[in-house]
């Protein structure tokens, strides 16, 4: 089981930005499909976007409406999520999970994410209006 810790949270106004980081730790040597989700109060957890080990493929809910966006730099075994545009109703924990996955394509990466039992402790997003 690989070991995820998130960082990169904080408490930031409408309509600013923030990069979330997730860095992986562990069983590191063979490739995951890696993704992010978010759980506010009152709320269930909510999935937002997974990535392939690669890179080269990605895919987001729909209603993160662009303002999202995923990367991963798989030498330093770490995957990010750029929040932009945040809103009030963005505030959340965000969790990042990763599952064994050689080459996750679209869908598939979420798929993979979604059965994980590898999460990481979250990280706090607080947006003040």
């Amino acid at each position: 089981q690989v070991r995820l810790v998130e960082s990169g949270g904080g408490l930031v106004q409408a309509g600013g930005s923030l990069r979330l980081s997730c860095e992986a730790s562990g069983r590191t040597g063979s490739h995951y499909a890696m993704g992010w989700f978010r759980k506010a109060p009152g709320k269930d957890r909510e999935f937002i976007a997974a990535i392939s080990w690669q890179g080269d493929s990605t895919y987001y809910a729909d209603s993160m409406n662009g303002r999202f966006r995923i990367s991963i730099d798989s030498p330093k075994n770490t995957a990010y999520l750029q929040l932009n545009s945040l809103k009030s109703d963005d505030t959340a924990v965000y969790y990042c999970a990763a599952a064994e996955d050689y080459y996750c394509r679209g869908y598939g990466c979420y798929e993979s994410v979604a059965k994980s039992d590898s999460w990481g402790q979250g990280t706090q997003v607080t947006v003040s209006s």
